[in-house]
């Protein structure tokens, strides 16, 4: 009981905020309705139920922000409060970000999608150096396979690299060598490495980081000046970041990202992020080719899930939906046309969102919390309908699943 409390304070302390302008009924995707009040009694009792330290949600109706809350705390040990403007890490959220940055150069003509991106370097990639080794592609000398990777290969992850080279079978190897998997262009694996890649040759082409890029063409024209790709902490600014949690509740030890990295630096804000998603809803962004081509299928996926032993299996348990990936952002088919998605994982933080371009309906959920994938699956279908989120593929076994 007194945990519930706890948990609820915060939601009255921010609410004279969060509420400002947010609809009392919420649209969800087959036309029904659902109040604001009903999803904060959802978003309430899931909490309390999973531990889940830190919640923030915000629901679009056609292109625009209807819903917009945050509960819990940013800091379970302090008891600080989360607000909208608390900025999490956002892992992988990072790349639907780039996906849309790389569409804009490809639409200036700096970039072609199906050009080999080595045609745009001036030497072979495994002659550069590079002060990071991890960061290198030497692994790569003798390898002529990486000359025919493309951007499109990059973006759809079909490059052939594994996730990072880092991460290998047994564990964490700090000196885990890079290498193919299957040859590029084939099937899908999902990969970060690959999408370094394509911000190492952007930076090539362009002269700019990825960071500069990303403000001039993103964050600052959408207002997002919270979110930056270099999550760095400010001293005496630590009230302002959404701390990750494990499990237990536990916080953990600050993990600071001083190198922009279009596959998961990024560090960004309920309300900053809320503005992209209504930004791609409203065709902001892009031109229409290029939204269409963002959500365009370029690789089926069949594998029984995302990440570890069981995505080396095949299955039909998702051709209902059609699963597969688009440039940046995954992708399924429902009643109410496409459904892109991305989620962004690392250790304390768990988030997802899904847009619906056809209908103008989407949702972004950010927790700071390793139990926090555990509510997306009722949160989805409690809010806006959405029954279509593959959760098993995507390992979000709810909290009181039962097989």
């Amino acid at each position: 009981m007194l945990k519930s409390i706890l948990l609820l304070l915060p939601t009255l302390l921010i609410g004279s905020t969060a509420l400002f302008g947010q609809a009392r009924k919420i649209q969800q995707l087959d036309g029904s309705y659902i109040s604001a009040r009903e999803i904060d009694k959802v978003a309430e009792r899931l909490m309390d139920t999973a531990n889940v330290t830190g919640l923030a949600i915000s629901i679009l109706n056609e292109g625009q922000s209807v819903y917009q809350k945050a509960f819990g705390f940013s800091n379970y040990d302090t008891k600080d409060t989360l607000s909208s403007n608390t900025i999490f890490y956002g892992a992988s959220l990072s790349k639907a970000v780039f996906a849309v940055l790389v569409m804009q150069l490809v639409e200036e003509g700096v970039i072609e999608l199906d050009t080999p991106l080595q045609h745009y370097l001036p030497k072979p990639l495994p002659d550069y150096t590079f002060t990071k080794s991890w960061r290198g592609y030497h692994d790569l000398k003798g390898d002529t396979r990486y000359k025919a990777i493309t951007a499109r290969m990059c973006l759809a992850h079909t490059t052939g690299f594994p996730n990072w080279r880092f991460l290998t079978e047994k564990g964490y190897d700090a000196k885990g060598k890079l290498y193919f998997q299957f040859e590029p262009g084939t099937r899908y694996s999902y990969s970060g490495e690959g999408m370094s890649l394509l911000q190492f040759v952007l930076e090539q082409l362009s002269g700019q980081g990825l960071e500069e890029m990303a403000q001039e063409r993103i964050f600052k024209p959408l207002g997002m000046s919270g979110t930056s790709y270099i999550y760095v902490w400010q001293p005496g600014q630590e009230k302002q970041y959404a701390y990750a949690h494990d499990n237990k509740q536990h916080v953990l030890p600050k993990d600071e990202v001083d190198d922009a990295g279009a596959a998961g630096s990024m560090g960004t804000t309920q309300a900053d992020y809320t503005k992209f998603l209504a930004a791609i809803l409203n065709q902001k962004l892009l031109k229409k080719e290029s939204m269409r081509e963002l959500f365009t299928q370029q690789v089926a996926i069949r594998s029984k899930r995302q990440f570890g032993p069981l995505a080396q299996i095949e299955t039909d348990e998702n051709r209902n939906i059609d699963l597969g990936y688009g440039l940046g952002w995954s992708v399924l088919k429902s009643p109410h046309g496409v459904g892109a998605f991305k989620e962004g994982h690392s250790e304390g933080y768990q988030h997802y969102s899904i847009i619906f371009p056809e209908t103008g309906t989407g949702i972004l959920i950010l927790t700071n919390s390793d139990n926090g994938e555990r509510i997306i699956k009722e949160l989805l279908e409690k809010t806006i309908g959405d029954t279509f989120t593959p959760w098993q593929w995507e390992n979000y076994i709810p909290y009181d699943f039962k097989k």
